[in-house]
């Protein structure tokens, strides 16, 4: 059966990037983001500022504005306001998320007693630094791969110490936000594979198999690979579901810890055996923004890099009480 096809850059932002909802407006997110930076404050929030009682300060209404000392790109100014409002302070913000910004921009201006604006600080400051920080970098590493000529696109992975936080502060540096969650797409990973069948190439085409049952639940159905021969078995199984079943659907071949030599042998491998308009590449492990172009060279569709949210720096950003 002929399938009607999309164009392969639909299907990488159909699979891929799918942060557009997380925002505060979202019940489901501001839920997850309150409950998140809560728990980041319960230490803080419930035994007192031992420093503004020591010092004597009074419930004063003030005024503190947060400023950017490095270039970067904004991102959880959402959150932040979300945070300080429900703590009893107003927040109005000078910049959106997303915004690029420079050192002596203002962020935003948040208005309240001085000693709810000291206790909030850190927080506060803590949210917006390590957001910025991942959209940052998200940012600089797919502007390195796009001024390389390569249309290869840069996603985040699972590596999220701060869950939906972290998705979100990906997309605003406009990397792909990936899997949002263990139930939000079928990811089949080695250790999953390990456990159905000794060989990687059998044990592959039968979880697709198995996972194409459920693809009416899931974003994408995506297999991690490690050699050709599974990834030529996991790719035609792609093939064969797809053709019996008239349907164009989101499939995914990852290729894990592979040198862009090995990838480049691969989809060679793929292109033979006319099985490339059957499913997306993507290459994981390993990929820095240092590599990240000699990786996108060898034309997989993403690069997934997990340090752009588990090892990620803060943005430098101040708060200045006036």
């Amino acid at each position: 059966m002929t399938l009607t096809r999309t164009t392969r850059e639909q299907r990488v932002r159909q699979t891929f990037f799918r942060g557009e909802n997380l925002t505060v407006e979202n019940a489901g997110y501001r839920q997850s983001a309150l409950r998140l930076i809560e728990a980041l404050s319960q230490d803080d929030l419930s035994r007192g500022d031992l420093t503004a009682i020591a010092i004597g300060l009074e419930p004063a209404r003030v005024s503190a504005a947060v400023v950017a000392r490095e270039r970067g790109i904004a991102a959880g100014l959402q959150e932040f306001r979300l945070f300080y409002r429900h703590n009893g302070v107003d927040v109005v913000l000078e910049k959106r998320d997303g915004d690029a910004i420079r050192p002596g921009d203002t962020l935003l201006v948040a208005q309240g007693e001085q000693t709810k604006l000291l206790a909030l600080e850190r927080i506060g400051l803590n949210v917006l630094q390590r957001m910025s920080g991942i959209a940052t970098a998200a940012h600089c590493v797919q502007e390195r791969v796009g001024q390389s000529g390569s249309e290869t696109q840069v996603v985040g992975t699972r590596k999220t110490p701060w869950g939906l936080l972290d998705k979100r502060a990906l997309h605003l540096g406009g990397a792909g936000t990936h899997r949002l969650s263990l139930d939000d797409a079928i990811l089949i990973k080695n250790n999953h594979l390990a456990l159905l069948a000794a060989r990687e190439e059998d044990a592959a085409p039968l979880a697709i198999e198995r996972a194409w049952k459920f693809r009416g639940q899931s974003a994408f159905i995506e297999v991690e690979v490690r050699g050709e021969p599974a990834a030529g078995a996991a790719a035609d199984a792609f093939r064969e579901l797809q053709e019996k079943s008239g349907e164009e659907y989101p499939c995914v071949l990852m290729l894990d810890n592979m040198t862009p030599a090995r990838i480049g042998s691969v989809l060679a491998m793929l292109r033979r055996g006319n099985l490339l308009d059957f499913a997306l590449v993507e290459a994981s492990g390993g990929i820095s923004e240092a590599n990240a172009v000699e990786y996108a060279a060898t034309g997989v569709d993403a690069i997934s890099i997990g340090a752009l949210t588990h090892s990620v720096r803060a943005l430098d950003l101040s708060q200045r009480i006036s």
